[in-house]
């Protein structure tokens, strides 16, 4: 298993990127990102948390959290939507 793993929040419940977070800890990952952008991100943040305070206690911290934007969109009619990267990373 690599010890690097990337989740891409969008549309499913919470529990489903929280479920998919504790997976991938569980089969070897030292670090797992987050990754989400527009009105997922807040799927994403607590996805975090959830893993961080109720599965995984005392395993796993939030070592890094990267923000910004890209265009989306077609041209002439590009906009700006934000994105988060949530890097948690398993506690030595």
């Amino acid at each position: 298993m690599a010890e690097e793993a990337s989740i891409l929040v969008g549309q499913k419940p919470v529990m489903s990127y929280v479920l998919a977070t504790v997976i991938q800890f569980n089969q070897g990952a030292k670090r797992v990102a987050l990754k989400a952008r527009g009105r997922a991100i807040s799927k994403a943040v607590d996805a975090a948390e959830i893993v961080r305070t109720r599965f995984l206690q005392d395993q796993v911290a939030i070592s890094a959290v990267k923000i910004g934007s890209e265009k989306v969109g077609e041209p002439g009619k590009e906009r700006l939507v934000s994105t988060i990267e949530i890097i948690l990373e398993k506690k030595v």
